[in-house]
């Protein structure tokens, strides 16, 4: 079976302010990150893995270089800009307050009725469009596995991958925040012995190697 790990970028200094960066918007990772994204390559470690692909992204790049250089593996990387943040249109560069007083219509939906967000009054991209942009990433890579036993890396943005996830897992999209967000710099396993979905979930959100309390601002 394959194994598919999905990394969330290190903590920037945009989820430090409740800032929403989205597709095309970026900030640096926090000194700290660096440390935390070696934590998890010292989890990662012992296991081999076989191909890496990354959000162009510069947070998620940085996070995927970082971590395949930490794990001591020479790791092939492909750029797929099919798994970048979901585009959040006029949301993007504000704070999570300033959203709230502006679009709180929009952002509603989007925190916590994906299936009744509808993004087109600010610009941006719903549930649907971002998985179908998502999904054939996952499936190429699983198809490509001819050994059906790889380990695969994906390194990408929590709100987008939340969604996928859920959608490589069946879930429907009125459901896909039944599990909460992910942490930066978590990771969470999935397994599929075929492309066709659903895959099976293994871990989500593991974030025990890192050793600190999390907060409100890590996970999203």
């Amino acid at each position: 079976m394959t194994r598919l790990y999905f990394v969330r970028h290190g903590k920037t200094e945009w989820n430090l302010q409740g800032r929403y960066q989205g597709a095309n918007g970026d900030s640096p990772l926090l000194p700290q990150s660096f440390d935390e994204i070696r934590l998890l390559a010292k989890d990662l470690a012992p296991i081999h893995f076989d191909h890496a692909y990354v959000s162009p992204l510069p947070r998620a790049q940085v996070t995927a270089k970082t971590l395949i250089t930490a794990m001591h593996q020479t790791i092939p990387l492909s750029v797929e800009p099919g798994i970048r943040e979901f585009n959040l249109g006029k949301m993007e560069g504000k704070t999570f307050a300033e959203v709230e007083a502006k679009y709180p219509k929009e952002l509603h939906g989007f925190r916590y009725a994906p299936d009744q967000y509808d993004p087109h009054a600010i610009g941006g991209e719903t549930f649907p469009e971002l998985i179908a942009r998502m999904q054939p990433v996952i499936q190429r890579a699983v198809e490509y596995d001819l050994s059906d036993s790889a380990n695969l890396l994906f390194v990408s943005h929590g709100a987008a991958l939340v969604a996928l996830i859920q959608s490589l897992l069946g879930t429907p999209i009125a459901d896909m925040r039944k599990d909460g967000g992910l942490t930066n710099s978590s990771v969470t396993i999935l397994e599929a012995d075929q492309v066709a979905l659903p895959y099976r979930l293994i871990k989500w959100n593991d974030t025990h190697f890192l050793n600190r309390k999390l907060t409100s601002s890590d996970t999203i």
